[in-house]
């Protein structure tokens, strides 16, 4: 059990190493280390959960305390200073606390990157009225600044090795303290890296927050990928167009199957939203992953694949990284078994997207080949009467002598004569004929 002025000093001599002036038992809602105002306009918060089994004072025996930790996945160039922050999801102590107990929390992280290491985190909270045993206690939000290594790109806040100290609770009712002692148990993820310079000044970072779930709603996990899209070049309406989808896992930050076996099938089914134009709001496709194997690092598509949609409306829009699924029930990807959602869209790089008008096109003449009609050809003899009838005289030569029709009249005199003669023939034949009857009766 240690007094209050025990507890000051050994405050004060773990500040001075730590070179810092004051004592790190900061007022609520304080924030160590101001970021600019630009850094603040970039800032995407990820976060990391530790469990602590604790030992002795009001909180031996517990496994009900449980810490957040909160930090930026990507800061501009220029930052000197990533501000951790520290929550308590739970923290129940085994008895009860009366009114007027200060509750005292110091949690202490490992540092990557950046210094100094470990990095200490301090809250503190009176309490106004007794809390039962096994009910939280509530503690406000206090931050500490990581100063960023010269030359680093990254800083990374990871929590103590599991086993050991990661947390000491203190308990302070007038002069008298009881302190506990928390080991870390587990985290998830195992670490939060910031990015520097992943920003670029706001809205174009290119590495994605992602809240993954999934086979079950309690399997949880913290990931980060740098996704790069590419637009088309001459998308139209009406006409389906592609957007070119690469991503890559943030080391350390990597998505795993599950522990107890593999996906139905080896697929992600990446996506995009889109805004600015009417009607347009995402693009979707499917790319295959590599082997998957139980408990291990999903391996991303190595090459880069299409995202398909079709716009009914020209116009020009944004295009940001969406969603991500792994795996599927049916492979289609409606029902996937690991969903993950953006975390930091506010954060995210946008792209441009034109979608141009139809491209209208000139009829084409056919030649036409045509098949001819047969054509049916009548003669037609037509004989005609000669003008003035009757047989007269048509045409008059210039000496003005008759000379009939000859030809045109039709069949000659010759025909006439001949009828004649046969005639004549005929007749003389009967009288004869006749004649003989006669002279034979008599």
């Amino acid at each position: 059990m240690l007094t209050s002025k025990a507890w000051l000093d050994r405050l004060v001599k773990k500040s001075s190493a730590l070179g810092i002036a004051s004592v790190l038992v900061l007022p609520a809602g304080s924030l160590v280390g101001a970021t600019t105002a630009a850094q603040a306009a970039v800032l995407a918060d990820q976060t990391m959960t530790i469990n602590y089994t604790c030992t002795g004072g009001a909180f031996a025996g517990t496994t009900n305390v449980q810490a957040k930790i909160t930090t930026s996945d990507t800061l501009a160039t220029s930052t000197t200073n990533v501000p951790v922050k520290l929550d308590f999801i739970s923290i129940k102590p085994t008895k009860e606390l009366a009114a007027q107990t200060k509750v005292e929390v110091e949690a202490d992280l490992t540092i990557t990157g950046g210094t100094p290491t470990p990095l200490a985190v301090d809250q503190e909270v009176t309490l106004t009225t007794a809390v039962a045993a096994n009910t939280n206690v509530t503690v406000p939000q206090d931050s500490a600044p990581v100063t960023v290594a010269s030359g680093s790109t990254s800083v990374t806040v990871a929590p103590t090795t599991v086993g050991s100290l990661g947390l000491t609770l203190r308990t302070v009712v007038g002069t008298t303290e009881e302190e506990s002692v928390c080991n870390t148990t587990s985290s998830t993820p195992a670490n939060l890296i910031t990015t520097i310079g992943g920003a670029g000044g706001g809205g174009t970072a290119k590495i994605v927050d992602y809240k993954c779930t999934g086979p079950g709603t309690n399997d949880v996990q913290n990931v980060q990928m740098t996704v790069d899209l590419t637009m088309p070049t001459n998308a139209k309406v009406n006409t389906q167009f592609n957007i070119g989808w690469k991503g890559t896992w943030v080391a350390g930050k990597e998505l795993k199957a599950p522990a107890t076996g593999t996906l139905p099938d080896a697929k992600i089914f990446a996506y995009a939203t889109i805004t600015g134009i009417t009607g347009l709001t995402s693009a979707t496709g499917e790319g295959t992953t590599g082997a998957i194997t139980a408990g291990a690092i999903i391996p991303l598509p190595a090459a880069a694949f299409d995202l398909k949609t079709t716009a009914s409306t020209a116009g020009s829009g944004k295009v940001k990284p969406g969603a991500v699924n792994f795996g599927s029930n049916a492979g289609t990807g409606t029902t996937p078994k690991i969903a993950c959602e953006v975390q930091n869209v506010s954060a995210l790089q946008t792209y441009d997207l034109t979608v141009g008008t139809a491209t209208s096109t000139s009829p084409t003449a056919t030649a036409t080949t045509s098949t001819p009609n047969p054509t049916t050809t009548r003669t037609v003899v037509v004989t005609k009467t000669p003008v003035g009838g009757g047989g007269g005289v048509t045409k008059t030569p210039k000496a003005g002598a008759e000379t009939g029709g000859g030809g045109e009249l039709g069949p000659d005199g010759r025909m006439f004569v001949l009828t004649g003669s046969v005639m004549i023939a005929a007749a003389g034949v009967g009288g004869l004929m006749m004649r003989r009857r006669r002279t034979l009766r008599g």
